[in-house]
């Protein structure tokens, strides 16, 4: 905002108290209220004004809170921000930002706490990432408010309490590029969000059991970075995708349909998907911690892929 004057925050709870749980705090007091706005419930309203902003030169940043609120505005991000550099033929952009949260914990439910990132990956002009860590965060952000395309940003809640020394200048993370944690040589684990710190901590549970693992930071959905997905797969010739939403349909399966097109045939096991289980989300803490990949299940199913069933004797937990 320092930076660039058309540059502004909108949305709901721009003022509350928890400032979004920390990440607009301090911004009212310093750039005032016609650049940090806070909107009615009115999510498509809301959403129609900064389409309408980004095509008249600002860019927006707006914050729907949880994703699932998003549903309310898909009329504008999908029909109309995501496709009018094509139906124009390049000649107007829409420059806009969209935070959503993804509520795990804190007893969310069913419509609290829904990741979306499948969802909004499968439309084109949207370009769509979900930061696992501070420094990825940032850049990502500043990449995605100097775009010129509109960009959805997934914010995994169980992160905001991650800390990280990171640079204080500006700096940007590329879109399309996956994020290397860690090399291996006997399965790859592609994780995304915030399942991204249970894979580190599965992959060091293996590396104890003498097995390597190869961690990837998704980072990017849409634009996918195939490139690094596949090379890493062709070198360890196994593959355990850890996603945050379901199965059916979601970025799980595409990436399995990608790397089993491009390396049928090379693969020493299948590709296999950690998943949530394919019902609504409970609310119930308890179950909550159940519902969602954990490092246990993660070594547990590289294990069992590198090995075998039967060096595996509790089998996969979900």
């Amino acid at each position: 905002m320092e930076m660039d004057e058309s540059v502004f925050v909108v949305g709901q709870g721009t003022r509350d108290r928890g400032h979004i749980f920390g990440s607009v705090e301090g911004l009212l007091a310093r750039f005032g209220p016609q650049r940090v706005v806070e909107m009615p419930i009115s999510e498509n309203a809301v959403a129609g004004i900064c389409v309408g902003a980004a095509l008249s030169g600002l860019r927006p940043i707006l914050v729907l809170q949880r994703a699932d609120f998003s549903f309310l505005a898909l009329d504008q991000l999908i029909n109309h921000a995501s496709k009018f550099h094509y139906m124009f033929g390049g000649q107007t952009s829409v420059p806009l930002v969209v935070r959503l949260i993804v509520g795990k914990g804190w007893g969310q439910g069913p419509q609290h706490s829904q990741s979306l990132h499948s969802m909004f990956a499968h439309f084109p002009g949207l370009r769509v990432v979900a930061p696992a860590d501070p420094h990825t965060a940032k850049g990502l952000l500043l990449n995605a408010v100097f775009a010129n395309d509109p960009v959805i940003i997934l914010e995994g809640r169980p992160l905001y309490g991650t800390a990280q020394v990171i640079p204080e200048e500006p700096y940007t993370v590329p879109f399309g590029q996956a994020r290397g944690i860690r090399e291996g040589t006997d399965i790859t684990i592609i994780a995304v969000s915030f399942v991204v710190p249970e894979a580190i901590i599965a992959a060091d549970d293996l590396s104890r059991a003498g097995l390597s693992a190869e961690v990837i930071d998704l980072v990017s959905v849409n634009p996918l970075d195939i490139d690094t997905i596949v090379t890493s797969v062709q070198k360890t010739g196994r593959l355990l995708v850890v996603d945050t939403s379901w199965s059916y349909c979601g970025i799980s399966a595409e990436i399995s349909a990608v790397v089993h097109e491009k390396l049928f045939g090379e693969l020493q096991s299948p590709v296999r998907r950690l998943t949530i289980p394919f019902t609504p989300t409970p609310t119930a803490f308890e179950w909550e911690d159940r519902y969602y990949p954990t490092h246990v299940q993660i070594a547990q199913w590289a294990q069992e892929m590198i090995c075998g069933a039967e060096l595996c004797p509790t089998g996969p937990t979900s």
